[in-house]
């Protein structure tokens, strides 16, 4: 079933057209509906990228951040008004969005991935909202969900040694956060921003420090969202429900683990995410008995 899923996002096929050998498609889809909806798979991201972290295979010396815009299908709009459920309960998915996280702009229905990676272009933390909407107020939001569990205990991880940005994510009030968590920032100053500092004189402002050799590495985080999009539910929005389903946190959540245990030298997490989706799973099916979850070979 867990082979089914990790199909469909990578394709990105009707889930009516799912080969039979992964079973009644129907199952595959309520399966992941259901795990969407608890935070399943948001869990066991958080075991692999803890699994990483103790094995030294996150870079904390430079996380960049970076948005991306992802055009919604046709199938994507035209959702219920009235708020979901999780199936089998009362109450409303996790971070239910009235706006399904669904923008219009002139190229149609879009959504935007706000995104950290770091140093070894993996994803650390991401938010989705609509397509028109900004980059700089999302910035804090994004270092806000930065969270590496320490498997000895302890306080999770959660900052980086280095934060780089493109001019979108310049803003006073990001630089005060970033200086007030004693984060170091490569963000360059807009012309208009650096013009209005200089108006002020003194009130002003320092200006802000610009290391090119630094700031070069910021492609770092560009390339992470290119991997993350070799998975075409993540390039492309299909399904209606951004909390029922959770298309784009789901789907990140997924590409994010799956990218980690395939890549060069990480045969040895494999084991741990095999553990961790088992752990998981009897978590939220504890009426079904499993020894394995097999895993889609990419």
């Amino acid at each position: 079933m867990i082979d089914g899923i990790l199909f469909r996002e990578r394709t990105g096929v009707p889930w009516r057209d799912l080969p039979a050998r992964f079973g009644k498609w129907k199952t595959v889809y309520e399966r992941l509906r259901r795990w969407s909806a608890n935070g399943t798979w948001d869990k066991i991201l958080r075991a692999v990228q803890a699994g990483a972290d103790a094995a030294g295979r996150i870079d904390w010396s430079m996380a960049s951040v970076d948005s991306t815009s992802c055009r919604a299908h046709q199938h994507a709009a035209g959702a219920r008004k009235k708020p979901p459920r999780v199936p089998g309960r009362r109450h409303t998915p996790r971070q239910h969005r009235p706006d399904e996280g669904l923008g219009r702009s002139r190229g149609g229905p879009t959504c935007t991935i706000h995104l950290a990676g770091e140093g070894r272009r993996r994803p650390l933390s991401f938010v989705i909202t609509p397509g028109q909407w900004g980059d700089a107020p999302h910035l804090i939001p994004v270092m806000e969900g930065i969270r590496v569990a320490r498997p000895g205990g302890g306080h999770p991880r959660t900052r980086p040694d280095h934060l780089g940005g493109d001019k979108a994510y310049s803003s006073r009030r990001n630089r005060r956060y970033l200086r007030r968590r004693h984060i170091k920032h490569t963000i360059p100053e807009p012309k208009d921003q650096r013009a209005n500092r200089k108006r002020r004189g003194s009130k002003g402002g320092r200006p802000a420090g610009f290391d090119k050799t630094i700031h070069k590495r910021r492609s770092e985080v560009e390339r992470t969202i290119n991997r993350l999009k070799n998975f075409r539910a993540v390039a492309t929005r299909y399904d209606k429900r951004a909390s029922t389903a959770r298309h784009r946190r789901r789907d990140l959540a997924l590409a994010s683990s799956v990218i980690r245990r395939t890549e060069p030298g990480g045969e040895a997490l494999e084991n741990q995410w095999n553990s961790a989706a088992v752990r998981h799973y009897r978590a939220a099916e504890p009426s079904r008995l499993v020894k394995d979850v097999p895993l889609y070979t990419l």
